[in-house]
């Protein structure tokens, strides 16, 4: 069955495909793609993981926003990311109390984002809450991203500016601890992100309270988004267990 393709704005960027799963689903995934939030990169990149995701029992919800270069940047593609999810509350037959958001690269900045969003006024209230997300090697200190030079300086290109108090509601390092868990995936002979940015994010969690936790892996920048990886597995069995218990069946008597 095709995605059902739902759109939560007028530009043509600001739109969610829903896969859903056969049977009673697990929760929902909330998918955001990478390519350091430029309009190069598109939802092509989250479709064969919503896929992979659909045929393990979630609804997978693959997200599309604007990006650099077609009207993108902060605030625009937060309010994107923002509303998608939000949308979630209007969709028919869609269950919400377990959403899980689940980003590579910049879209794990994004997906770890997502879990904080409520604590600022220009993404109150919150319609749809995140229980729980999912960074495959994201950059989630935009600080140390910017400094880095990582994309060629596509950090300063998504925020407008070099770092200062408005990172505050942008930056993932800057918002801990979250009150959610935050599993990161990683691949250890990452050259576009390094592994420094999730095993650093996950030291300060855990040293703030948080609950975050990292599994690294063997492989490059892609390996953690190429479906029957041993990192793609390895992913789905960290979702599995942010996955509410099934309900007993019952007894008879």
């Amino acid at each position: 069955m095709d995605p059902e393709r739902v759109t939560y704005g007028d530009d043509p960027s600001q739109y969610v495909e829903i896969s859903r799963p056969a049977g009673r689903p697990r929760g929902t995934v909330v998918v955001v793609h990478g390519g350091f939030w430029k309009a190069e990169y598109d939802a092509s990149l989250g479709r064969p993981l919503a896929a992979s995701l659909a045929a393990e029992g979630w609804t997978a919800v693959n997200v599309e926003y604007r990006r650099v270069g077609n009207g993108g940047g902060v605030p625009a593609t937060l309010d994107d990311v923002a509303a998608a999810i939000d949308l979630l509350a209007d969709v028919e037959g869609l269950d919400t109390s377990t959403v899980v958001t689940l980003g590579h690269s910049a879209g794990g900045h994004l997906a770890v984002w997502a879990a904080a969003r409520g604590r600022f006024p220009r993404w109150q209230p919150e319609r749809v809450k995140v229980m729980a997300a999912v960074s495959q090697a994201g950059v989630l200190d935009l600080t140390a991203g910017y400094a880095d030079g990582l994309g060629t300086g596509a950090v300063e290109r998504f925020t407008g500016s070099a770092p200062g108090p408005s990172y505050d509601m942008v930056d993932p390092r800057r918002q801990l601890p979250l009150d959610v868990p935050v599993r990161c995936v990683h691949g250890t002979d990452d050259d576009v992100v390094p592994v420094s940015q999730s095993r650093d994010y996950v030291a300060a969690a855990t040293a703030a309270g948080a609950d975050a936790s990292l599994t690294e892996v063997a492989g490059d920048h892609f390996v953690v988004i190429a479906p029957g990886s041993d990192a793609w597995a390895r992913t789905l069995t960290l979702l599995a267990a942010l996955a509410p218990p099934a309900p007993a069946p019952p007894t008879s008597g």
